[in-house]
């Protein structure tokens, strides 16, 4: 639904750009604030970004990394025009052929997803230091706060747990590993590299693989973006699929200047527990702040995963926590 107002707003953005007479249909299934819409005129298709809160930022961040990668030839959607102040973007429409559907239809899963690894790799070998918008660094501040939306969004209004001794120090643990071991933070991370955001598209007589969504990018470890496609939440992959992705990725990967594959290991263990941990509480959050029931059906897909991932010795104690004060609540609410 758009409001009066907001249309009026949208309608001189639109015949800035010569496009009139057309019609608007929201983009379903989005779990930020941003809305996304696409445009239909006459033969054409665009793609709408709207943003309510933090308008000007929240555009500005949207439209700079977007042609950012254009120039680095990424595949992310040109932006035709922008109205910052309004919290508007005009986009290039990329189609809606994700990789998620092409996935669930193949019989042939690891080839696809070996098409996203090299795309990733040529994702990871951009140069960020030529460019004039300077990327934050995903340090301790922002693995800290993300990790807490577990803490203050899944404990207390999921499994109603409060914060006990025992969770206190649950997260003093998680936080002493995460500020204790070293994460380089030496590359381009989109932070939401999985496989709704990566579209196919048609270009001339060629299908390419697009990449959207990368309004959040920061510089930071290569480990993120990889965990991020192989445990994917919203589709359930085999363990042994899991690993063939990371073991093809690594083979790419060790050609690479500078890597460093036990480094990268251990980055791949701490973050992919980080990352787990702040989905459920994303999730939870969607649900309780923003009334977004079906993100409930996530958490425990997620918590197979997190436990997966907790397996490392790293995490022995934590491991022991969990299993006392949250493992059997978790399962009675999921």
């Amino acid at each position: 639904m758009i409001y009066k107002n907001r249309l009026k707003i949208i309608k001189i953005l639109l015949k800035k750009n010569y496009i009139e007479n057309f019609t608007i249909k929201e983009i379903k299934g989005d779990a930020s604030f941003r809305k996304y819409f696409r445009i239909y005129h006459k033969n054409e298709t665009y793609i709408l970004a709207s943003a309510e809160r933090e308008k000007k930022s929240n555009i500005l961040n949207y439209v700079l990394i977007n042609n950012f990668l254009s120039k680095q030839a990424i595949n992310a959607p040109k932006v035709i025009d922008y109205d910052y102040k309004n919290g508007l973007a005009l986009l290039q429409d990329f189609g809606d052929k994700t990789y998620l559907q092409l996935i669930k239809k193949s019989k042939n899963k690891f080839s696809i997803y070996q098409s996203l690894i090299k795309y990733l790799i040529k994702l990871q070998r951009i140069n960020f230091k030529t460019n004039i918008f300077r990327f934050k660094k995903y340090n301790y501040r922002i693995l800290k706060k993300e990790i807490d939306l577990f803490f203050i969004w899944y404990l207390p209004y999921i499994l109603k747990i409060k914060n006990n001794s025992e969770i206190k120090k649950l997260r003093e643990l998680l936080l002493s590993i995460l500020k204790n071991n070293f994460i380089k933070n030496n590359y381009f991370v989109h932070r939401d590299f999985h496989i709704s955001n990566m579209m196919e598209y048609r270009d001339g007589l060629k299908n390419k693989i697009g990449i959207i969504d990368s309004q959040d990018a920061l510089i930071g470890s290569r480990a993120y973006d990889i965990l991020s496609l192989i445990d994917d939440v919203r589709i359930k992959t085999s363990p042994e699929l899991k690993q063939k992705v990371l073991n093809y990725y690594l083979l790419l990967a060790k050609k690479e200047k500078n890597f460093n594959t036990e480094q990268f290991k251990k980055e791949f263990s701490i973050l992919s527990v980080q990352r787990a941990m702040k989905i459920i509480g994303i999730f939870s959050r969607l649900y309780k702040r923003d009334k977004k029931i079906r993100y409930l059906k996530l958490i425990p897909y997620t918590w197979t995963i997190l436990n997966k991932r907790l397996e490392d010795p790293i995490f022995e104690e934590v491991r022991i926590i969990i299993n006392q004060q949250i493992k059997l609540r978790s399962k009675n609410v999921n």
